[in-house]
């Protein structure tokens, strides 16, 4: 579902104005701090409501202002042209879709599915357990309204019992124990099938751009059944009641889905501290191929694809391999500084916009 063009008012410090995207590649090209990424950041903020760059969204206001407006318009499979505007005034955004009101942003979900890869991206192979878990969970709730809405659940049941045992009522945790293990086993038994199926993409990708074979990604779960299979309820209850005592001492929840681990793993053992900065780089670039994949092969569509200088740090070869294994995509945007050989990736029909203080002149 390609984007055909968006409409700017105070968004960041980019011009007010509307500019054309309808290409199946657009490269931005500039320096730093021109504006590159607050283009590349629109469209994602258009596909989700919301930044990956901030959780504020009074951050995205141009400087001096305290409002913006964004609208975007987007081809649909059809032909048919939609449109989607996020206005923020007074404190509060407003989504709107073809005139009508967006209530909850997962009502967004497959408008314009977007990968992002940027240099955040290196969390998920050498960052916190929690930045492996998001990303499995980014990947879910792609397509997928009733894991967002079970992952939800899950943090209000968890923050519920989190407040029991910091203030000692432990007369109710027999309840959010129950609750908890009935959205945390939802939970993992979708994370359990997703990893599965990322393991027939990941490592043959990974041996194919790095020559290294036998990488896999391993799902370690908290709860665990003794039959080496999903726990069931009961199970799960009897986890969760053999560690209340640690748990009371704590005063947090030490075990759920939100203490999963997930590793990657090459002849039995953890590869990531062994692997050198580039193989790092690569695991965690190619983890974001992989997961275009996955999308297209459990929805049957092609994501957007926004790539944020996630090249610049590959050498040549690299580079070239990374672009060759790209999967088929609905668009691809890029953003590259001045000096980078872009020209090697473009195709005929790619738009090439310069960027230079928030304003764009297409090179023709």
């Amino acid at each position: 579902m390609p984007v055909l063009s968006i409409s700017y008012i105070n968004y960041r410090n980019l011009q007010d104005s509307t500019i054309d995207l309808n290409s199946k590649e657009v490269f931005f090209v500039g320096e730093n701090g021109q504006g590159k990424s607050n283009l590349l950041e629109s469209v994602y903020y258009s596909a989700y409501g919301n930044s990956f760059r901030t959780r504020a969204d009074a951050e995205v206001c141009k400087q001096n202002f305290n409002e913006f407006s964004v609208r975007t318009l987007y081809r649909l499979e059809n032909n048919t042209t939609e449109n989607i505007s996020i206005i923020y005034e007074n404190g509060k955004k407003k989504i709107d879709k073809n005139g009508k009101f967006i209530k909850d942003r997962k009502e967004l979900i497959n408008t314009m599915p977007c990968v992002l890869f940027c240099h955040d991206d290196l969390a998920f192979a050498v960052g916190e357990p929690e930045r492996r878990r998001f990303f499995i969970d980014q990947c879910l709730s792609m397509y997928d309204v009733l894991y967002i809405d079970i992952n939800r659940n899950y943090r209000k049941i968890l923050k519920s019992r989190n407040m029991c045992l910091k203030e000692k009522k432990y007369e109710m945790l027999d309840i959010y124990d129950v609750q908890l293990a009935q959205n945390g086993i939802e939970i993992e038994n979708k994370r359990r099938n997703a990893i599965f199926q990322f393991n027939q993409i990941f490592g043959k990708l990974y041996e194919k751009i790095t020559g290294i074979d036998g990488i896999s990604i391993k799902y370690d779960p908290s709860w665990k059944s003794q039959s080496n299979v999903l726990p069931d309820l009961s199970e799960v209850k009897q986890i969760l009641l053999s560690k209340r005592e640690i748990d009371k001492t704590i005063m947090t929840t030490m075990s759920g889905p939100h203490r999963d681990k997930i590793k990657f793993i090459r002849n039995g053992t953890d590869f990531i501290p062994c692997a050198s900065t580039g193989q790092r780089r690569l695991t965690a670039i190619l983890l974001r191929i992989a997961q275009c994949i996955f999308y297209t092969q459990i929805t049957g569509k092609k994501p957007v694809i926004l790539m944020d200088d996630v090249l610049l740090e590959l050498d040549p070869d690299k580079r070239q391999a990374v672009t060759l294994a790209l999967p088929e995509y609905d668009q691809l945007f890029c953003t590259f500084l001045p000096g980078e050989p872009y020209e090697r990736y473009m195709k005929n029909s790619t738009k090439i916009y310069e960027i230079k203080g928030g304003c764009w002149n297409e090179r023709q």
